[in-house]
């Protein structure tokens, strides 16, 4: 079985429009089966369960998905894509979508320049002023 251990997000109702809005913004994306109580899909070849579990638990940051990003368009187009429709932006790369799920819109090129030790910590400073990540400030740092 591909892709044996995957996520189930608990969602009040909407586990279909959140399932439909995921899969409109990432590539390789699709609703592989649905009924009232649970919408199972792909993100990018990824499999999710989205479960419509009722108003008892809400999501936090404690839980966020990963996005890598190899360039600046990478960037700004998730970031913007997971805003749409009620978002809200946070600092150093994370966001909340319009559900409350937590996302992370990082460039790959972040674990190189922290591993510098002559860059790291302007890297760091750099990015804590930051909501949404800057490549050309994190090189120039």
């Amino acid at each position: 079985m591909a892709n044996p251990i995957y996520p189930c997000l608990w969602f009040d109702g909407q586990a279909k429009e959140a399932a439909d809005f995921y899969c409109s913004i990432f590539k390789n994306s699709k609703i592989s089966s649905e009924n009232p109580m649970v919408v199972i899909f792909e993100l990018d070849g990824k499999r999710f369960m989205g479960l419509n579990g009722g108003p008892h638990f809400k999501f936090n940051e404690s839980v966020s998905f990963v996005v890598d990003c190899e360039d600046q368009r990478e960037i700004d187009y998730y970031w913007n894509k997971l805003l749409e429709g009620g978002g809200k932006e946070s600092q150093c790369g994370w966001l909340k979508d319009k559900f409350g799920v937590s996302w992370q819109i990082v460039p790959t090129i972040l674990g190189k320049l922290m591993s510098d030790p002559e860059k790291s910590g302007r890297v760091m400073q750099a990015f804590m002023q930051m909501k949404k990540f800057d490549i050309e400030k994190l090189l120039n740092a």
